[in-house]
Parts: C-alpha cells; sequence; structure tokens
C-alpha cells in the first residue's frame, strides 16, 4: 500500500487545470503512472497513463478468464476427458510433428 506522502504526491487539485498547467500533470502521470485528481478536497477522478490503464485491463481481463476457467473446472465431468496422446492418436500426430510449429493462445 502507498504511504500517506506518495498519496499525497500522487494527487492534483482541479484548479492547476485552469491555471494551464495540464501538460505539466500529465508529464508527471506518465513518470508515476496515475493522479489523483481533488475537487473541492475529493477525488474526483483518475488520470493514468496508457501504460498503466493497458496494464490494469489486461489484469482484469485475466481476472475474468480465471474465473471462467475456475467455474468450468469445478462442474467439468473428468470422465469425458480425452487425453493429449488420444487426441493426436486420432489425428494421426506426435508430439514431434508439432515441433517447430508457432503456439497458438487459446482464450
Amino acid at each position: 500500500m502507498k504511504s500517506v506522502m506518495s498519496a499525497l504526491r500522487d494527487t492534483v487539485p482541479i484548479n492547476q487545470f485552469n491555471r494551464g498547467l495540464a501538460g505539466k500533470i500529465f508529464e508527471e502521470v506518465k513518470k508515476s503512472g496515475a493522479k489523483v485528481v481533488m475537487k473541492n478536497n475529493t477525488a474526483e477522478c483518475v488520470l493514468l497513463s496508457p501504460d498503466e490503464y493497458a496494464k490494469l485491463i489486461d489484469e482484469i481481463c485475466d481476472a475474468r478468464l480465471l474465473l471462467l476457467a475456475s467455474d468450468r473446472m469445478s462442474r467439468a465431468d473428468l470422465s469425458k476427458t480425452v487425453s493429449q496422446e488420444e487426441v493426436y492418436r486420432e489425428l494421426g500426430l506426435s508430439a514431434a510433428d508439432l515441433l517447430g510449429e508457432e503456439d497458438v493462445e487459446l482464450e
């Protein structure tokens, strides 16, 4: 968890935007990753760098996929599963046949 000093450094009063300091604030966001914009001593919004935003979205997507996979596995009938070896045999393949092929990512 961030320290109190870190939290204070990562806040910016909204009136700084009105004073023409948006460019400076955006540069700080690029360095720190995020700034909390305060209005009337209340957090109004959070500014995130594009990299930080992408990282958070990726984490959310990964968490959703993990939840979905966990749910499916909890309801799976493992007696109906087929081993990798059985799939290879049915398709007339071996593990050696797939060496050097590009990996496929399933979601």
